[in-house]
């Protein structure tokens, strides 16, 4: 299927033929005829599937041929959870509707209101927005919603992590009864499920992948080593491999600066992303990654959904995540839109709670390989098998109250040399009794 045999008008395919795209993603197959019902839609999708299209699209056409926005009003109220995440989802409205006579804002804590105010007092069809600013927006009475007739909440899950719920409930408070929600996740746990009722009205249910599953389309390994030892793994890694592009996450925003300024030292560009940082550092230490000036930028979880970089190689976690969920978005950074990618974790001894918690989640032992010069004085334990009941109720949750039939999706190979080089010193280890594979493909060449 096409683009073409959605019904969207003229200008909007135009945008979408500039882009390059002229097959639909699975989750925009599905979630695009459901959003141009007019009905509520409930749509899960891992994350890098072009899920903000899936909603943006059919957005735009549904608002085409109605009147424009009244002064400080918005038709269409898009909120989600990070300010990296809300640039992008601006962006992609102003992409795909450049030929339509539709106005937009972004919204977010960390800079100035007043250009914000000034720009709303015009009103806008399409609102993006963090939960934090939009409520202060509306308590200025900068932003009036009696017009609205869309609200989207992407990203819900990560909203609850983030704390937001009570904000949200304060901001549904405030909004017309009669509107279209769409309500977009990765996942959607038993938490987001009970949110759903309070908001969502005989949804249509959209899920185009297995809950929590990572894409097939990223590699994944684990590179057991000592605590002390990982940051020198991760220079050896950057330097010997010649990795241009890396995002690296730390599970704290001591340890992203730290580790930053490591890098730095030892020669390699490199910056730090976290919720401390201004809101200018953010901008220009994303921008500096995107445009090459920076080989190594190392986020916070914060990072972890939000950041849209093209045909990211790889990324490593140099902590492995306290939520397990949050390793499935992190590495979902990469191999997005049906590119391949690759991701690397350095895990200690101490973190074998954190890894059996993911590999449970995912449903699926990861490869361990261990790099000459770096094998670990103390090694990270088996991690045990995967319980039975834990995949009968992933697999039950998965195609529970489907409404479309999947239809699609992206496959890839690893193997030996799977990233284009031969790797000097590979010594290989037999699979566990556990099942824990055990192997070894160093990242880091020979020539030290």
């Amino acid at each position: 299927m096409t683009f073409d045999e959605f019904g969207l008008s003229d200008l909007l395919l135009r945008a979408i033929g500039e882009k390059g795209y002229t097959t639909p993603s699975p989750v925009q197959l599905e979630a695009i005829p459901a959003v141009l019902t007019g009905k509520d839609v409930m749509a899960a999708a891992q994350t890098g599937t072009g899920k903000t299209a899936g909603f943006v699209l059919p957005i735009l056409e549904l608002l085409k041929d109605g009147p424009r926005a009244k002064s400080n009003r918005a038709r269409v109220l898009i909120i989600t959870p990070t300010r990296e995440l809300a640039a992008q989802i601006g962006e992609s409205v102003e992409t795909y509707g450049r030929y339509m006579p539709i106005s937009s804002a972004v919204v977010f804590g960390g800079v100035k209101i007043n250009p914000q105010m000034q720009k709303l007092r015009r009103g806008v069809d399409i609102l993006v927005a963090t939960p934090g600013r939009l409520l202060d927006l509306h308590q200025q009475n900068a932003i009036r919603f009696d017009d609205l007739e869309i609200l989207v909440l992407d990203e819900a899950d990560r909203m609850l992590d983030m704390g937001f719920i009570h904000d949200i409930r304060r901001i549904l408070a405030v909004l017309p009864a009669k509107r279209q929600n769409l309500m977009f996740s990765a996942t959607f746990a038993d938490e987001i499920r009970t949110l759903t009722k309070g908001i969502l009205h005989q949804p249509i249910e959209v899920a185009v992948a297995t809950a929590n599953a990572t894409a097939d389309t990223v590699e994944q390994w684990v590179y057991p080593v000592d605590k002390s030892r990982k940051a020198a793994l991760l220079r050896e890694l950057v330097k010997n491999n010649d990795w241009q592009q890396v995002l690296v996450f730390s599970r704290t925003k001591h340890g992203a600066n730290r580790l930053a300024q490591t890098l730095e030292k030892a020669g390699i560009n490199a910056a730090a992303i976290h919720g401390n940082k201004s809101q200018g550092a953010r901008t220009k230490a994303l921008a500096g990654f995107k445009q090459g000036k920076i080989r190594v930028l190392v986020a916070t979880d914060i990072a972890a959904r939000g950041l849209d970089i093209v045909q990211l190689p790889q990324v490593v976690n140099f902590d492995l995540p306290n939520v397990a969920e949050d390793y499935v978005h992190r590495i979902g950074r990469t191999g997005r839109a049906g590119s391949t990618g690759k991701a690397y974790s350095l895990v200690s001894a101490d973190e074998i709670k954190q890894l059996k918690g993911i590999e449970q989640l995912i449903q699926r032992h990861l490869t361990r390989e261990y790099i000459d010069g770096f094998e670990p004085d103390h090694d990270v334990p088996p991690s045990g098998t995967l319980t039975k009941s834990h995949k009968a109720k992933r697999a039950a949750n998965a195609g529970k109250g489907r409404h479309h039939k999947k239809q699609g999706g992206d496959h890839t190979s690893r193997g030996r040399g799977s990233d284009g080089h031969n790797h000097p010193g590979r010594r290989k280890r037999p699979a566990s009794k556990n099942g824990n594979q055990r192997s070894s493909k160093p990242q880091v060449s020979g020539n030290r």
